[in-house]
């Protein structure tokens, strides 16, 4: 019988997990689906993307919302430090909330969005608004449906073009898993492609998937009631979204929080107690990994935590850059917070069943642009 993440099928689904399961454990076979789709469409993506980035001053803005909004924060740093481009990342609610703290009329902007399935109000809303704002305007939707609004708006227009993610990556979940990592990497393949750390982090995380899954449900059946993720560069926006996984999947039970190594001695640490663990997403920059060093050994001397947990990879046979390890960091991180969902009880596959928060967000009134 199929198995995912240690459970039966029939398991699952009688739990109201099965499809949290399946898409957390896809994710290897998921990125390499997705390089394929980017290779496959190379041409007319560098086509599209050629003569923007040649514009003199260009800003590329990655932007989403929630998870999506990660995805722009772990890239950012890397495409910064590996490239000439002028990159930030800044959540589409940010933008519509406050779109000239972020948008200029006259900086030739690229607009890359993020979506699991577009239609996100903030999502279209801030397309929109970059449009209002900025003199040329141009859009990179990376989504995992072809149907959502953004996917069809980017069609009909010559300033835009929409790339694809594979087809089971459109997560029926309510957490995003794979839909986050292969938006991630569809980036990365785009402008900063390396098919060696691509196949390595692959096979660690299958390896991850293979031998590692009853350590992590021992980890997240223990008494923890306060979790920490840390990271620096990339990672910090990878402990971002592995703190709102923990969030969701516990349907708020498990208080969960990031930080950079060296900020979490600036009042963030008063936040240990014993009933507090903590995860250290360890980087592999030499420079990094000194201050990763020190506060992982003044955790573990201070005595104050029920856990500290460093997480590190083999890189044995090719050194990883920090937002390609920290595909396999998030993966760890998606089962813990499964396992400690099933462990509270939860239905992973919907952990907030009265609805206050859902799948696609709902509520949200946008507002015209205006000068008053």
């Amino acid at each position: 019988m199929t198995q995912f993440l240690s459970l039966n099928e029939a398991e699952l689904k009688q739990q109201n997990a099965y499809w949290t399961a399946r898409e957390i454990s896809q994710q290897p076979e998921s990125w390499c689906n997705t390089a394929a789709i980017i290779e496959t469409h190379r041409a007319e993506i560098s086509a599209f993307l050629a003569p923007i980035l040649a514009l003199k001053g260009l800003q590329i803005v990655l932007t989403g919302a929630g998870t999506s909004a990660y995805v722009g924060e772990a890239l950012a740093p890397h495409l910064t430090a590996k490239t000439d481009l002028n990159v930030l990342a800044v959540s589409t609610t940010d933008i519509v909330s406050n779109p000239h703290g972020f948008l200029q009329k006259g900086t030739p902007t690229l607009l890359v969005s993020y979506a699991r399935s577009g239609n996100s109000p903030e999502s279209v809303a801030a397309v929109d608004i970059a449009e209002q704002v900025v003199e040329k305007c141009f859009h990179l939707v990376i989504t995992c449906n072809e149907n959502g609004e953004l996917a069809k708006r980017a069609a009909a227009k010559r300033n835009s073009f929409s790339v694809l993610m594979p087809k089971e990556t459109l997560d029926e979940s309510f957490a995003m898993t794979s839909s986050f990592t292969s938006m991630l990497l569809s980036t990365l393949c785009i402008f900063t492609p390396d098919v060696n750390q691509l196949a390595q982090v692959a096979t660690q995380t299958e390896q991850l998937l293979d031998t590692q899954l009853e350590e992590i449900k021992g980890f997240a059946q223990t008494d923890i009631e306060r979790l920490v993720f840390l990271g620096a560069g990339s990672l910090l926006g990878y402990a971002k979204e592995a703190a709102l996984k923990c969030l969701e999947l516990t349907n708020g039970d498990l208080i969960s929080y990031f930080e950079t190594p060296l900020g979490f001695r600036h009042g963030p640490k008063t936040i240990i107690n014993d009933k507090t663990a903590v995860m250290l997403m360890a980087s592999s920059d030499f420079y990094s990994s000194l201050y990763d060093a020190d506060l992982y050994n003044e955790l573990l001397n201070d005595q104050q935590c029920l856990a500290v947990k460093k997480l590190a990879l083999n890189t044995e046979l090719v050194e990883l850059d920090d937002v390609w390890q920290g595909l396999y960091y998030i993966v760890y991180c998606q089962i813990f917070a499964f396992y400690k969902s099933m462990s509270l009880g939860l239905t992973p596959d919907n952990p907030c069943p009265t609805g206050e928060v859902n799948r696609v967000v709902k509520g949200v009134t946008i507002y015209p642009l205006t000068s008053r």
